[in-house]
């Protein structure tokens, strides 16, 4: 019966995780940490290396698809990449000179807020629009923007694919699909960067787990992107809007109830 239990939970945290990555470039922490940790009674720590391995397939199969589709800006993707990352360590570091607080429902209740926003007020900006930016300051906006995140993620310890999704389609003007295959892309290297340093740190994790999850997560992501990249844009707003919504609501109800 425990081996049962642990595959419905893994099958039921990697389907959300892997939905919301596939189509809004969510991050599986946001979703398969607190599942992990309530109805499994894991550690928290193992919990999220083994959410931010499963998050290194599901985010590359989806930045594979995004990118197939011509969805997706490698080359402003790749200085972002480099910005937040050095900035997540940074943040970091910050953070452990402070007195420890709660931030984790920070992420949970803005990734509730911004699928309310999809839904609401749908991201309608077209490739033809997003390409008028100049190349110097796309790139200029990059960085900034880059720092900001990594820097967010690292104090905060989590949201950073929300963070990416929100400030690509609000600040850096991109179309949704590019914004959501952008932000996958990145998260491939920061989750895969984020599992190995967990692991190295905690150990070795619970197998059983972290293979269901990578697998679960895997598919739906892969199942999520297909679908994300051949709906239409308003289609893909709500789809969006929806998902980040319900996963928002459930995340705070295991956390809460």
């Amino acid at each position: 019966m425990e081996i049962l239990k642990t595959i419905i939970v893994c099958f039921l945290g990697g389907m959300g995780a892997g939905l919301g990555t596939g189509f809004a470039g969510l991050s599986a922490a946001a979703v398969i940490s607190p599942v992990l940790i309530t109805f499994l009674g894991m550690n928290a720590y193992e919990a999220v290396g083994i959410a931010l391995a499963s998050d290194v397939l599901a985010s590359a199969v989806s930045a594979y698809t995004y990118g197939k589709n011509k969805n997706l800006d490698i080359k402003n993707g790749i200085v972002m990449m480099i910005a937040v990352l050095i900035m997540t360590m940074v943040g970091s570091w910050v953070a452990s000179l402070l007195p420890s607080a709660t931030m984790g429902s920070f992420s949970v209740f803005m990734t509730m807020l911004l699928g309310i926003k999809f839904i609401i007020k749908p991201v309608m900006t077209t490739k033809e629009s997003m390409m008028e930016v100049s190349a110097s300051k796309r790139f200029i906006q990059s960085i900034i923007c880059g720092i900001l995140i990594g820097f967010i993620c690292g104090f905060v310890g989590a949201g950073g694919g929300m963070m990416m999704l929100l400030i690509l389609t609000s600040v850096l003007g991109y179309e949704l699909k590019t914004a959501v295959g952008t932000s996958v892309f990145i998260m491939t290297f920061t989750a895969l960067t984020g599992s190995l340093s967990h692991f190295a740190i905690g150990g070795t994790p619970n197998w059983t787990v972290l293979i269901l999850c990578i697998v679960f997560t895997f598919i739906w992501a892969r199942i999520g992107a297909n679908f994300a990249n051949k709906a239409e844009t308003k289609t893909l707003n709500r789809a969006t809007g929806t998902i980040l919504t319900i996963l928002g609501v459930v995340v705070l109800a295991v956390k809460y109830l």
